[in-house]
């Protein structure tokens, strides 16, 4: 039952994502060449919505739903690992006009031709599991 509450979460969620045009490859290109604050902004909120929930979580102890201690522990910042990402990740979602998040919701709008970008997704991230013991971490 629980499985489907959080798929009935992720539809919900997904509908929101799709109706805020934040899935939209126009709104994406907007962003990319500071033409429109929309995505900054959804963006912006998000991570500002983050930090206080966490904060909150943190505050009252929250557990997981299985009842576990959540553990906050920080990593360290690492210069050259954190621009070799984000260099690939804005450089794949630039050309791709997709994020990897909402890849499922254009899918599930019928964007088919997605299908090709989530299996170079797919194969990123089996290319990364074989090689992230060499790369900077």
């Amino acid at each position: 039952m629980k499985q489907l509450q959080f798929l009935f979460l992720g539809v919900v969620f997904g509908l929101l994502l799709a109706k805020a045009e934040v899935i939209s490859w126009f709104r994406i290109q907007e962003m990319f060449h500071f033409h429109s604050f929309h995505m900054y902004g959804v963006i912006g909120s998000a991570v500002i919505l983050g930090v206080l929930f966490l904060q909150v979580l943190k505050k009252r102890e929250q557990k997981t739903v299985g009842g576990n201690a959540i553990n906050y522990a920080e990593k360290p910042l690492r210069v050259s690992a954190n621009l070799i990402g984000g260099t690939f990740f804005g450089l794949g979602w630039a050309l791709t006009g997709a994020c990897p998040g909402p890849l499922f919701i254009l899918l599930g709008q019928g964007y088919f031709p997605i299908l090709i970008v989530i299996l170079g997704a797919l194969l990123g991230s089996l290319v990364y599991g074989m090689t992230k013991n060499y790369l900077p971490h």
